[in-house]
């Protein structure tokens, strides 16, 4: 139920604070893998990739365990999302766990940054 709560929160947040300068995009190549650029969460066990039109729930992988490696070394709180740029196969397959349409298995990492001060709106949980 917390990880409902969380998701359920972030995408609110990521809605109201949709910016047209972004500059993510998706490009679908002839190998069946799709680049991804765009804006990565990891908290509580979920991974959520936005990109500018599309929202992804990202699949339980080793790549996946890379990328939050990379990531927690660029954020300054656990809530932070940092930009990336991943290779991976989307799906629509039915999950337990990922209750998002749009699933995301990643391949290859390309690039990870922290994401610019003015995007990344920081969501507190807690009584800090």
């Amino acid at each position: 139920m917390k990880k409902i709560f969380f998701i359920t929160l972030i995408l609110t947040a990521f809605i109201s604070c949709k910016s047209e300068s972004k500059t993510e995009e998706t490009t679908y190549n002839e190998d069946e893998l799709t680049t991804i650029k765009g804006e990565f969460v990891y908290f509580d066990g979920a991974g959520v990739l936005q990109s500018h039109d599309k929202i992804y729930g990202v699949l339980n992988s080793g790549k996946l365990k890379a990328l939050v490696e990379q990531a927690d070394e660029i954020k300054e709180e656990p809530t932070d999302m940092v930009q990336v740029e991943i290779k991976g196969k989307v799906t629509d397959q039915k999950d337990d766990v990922i209750l998002w349409e749009q699933k995301v298995e990643i391949v290859e990492i390309l690039k990870v940054k922290p994401a610019s001060k003015a995007a990344n709106n920081i969501v507190k949980i807690g009584n800090e």
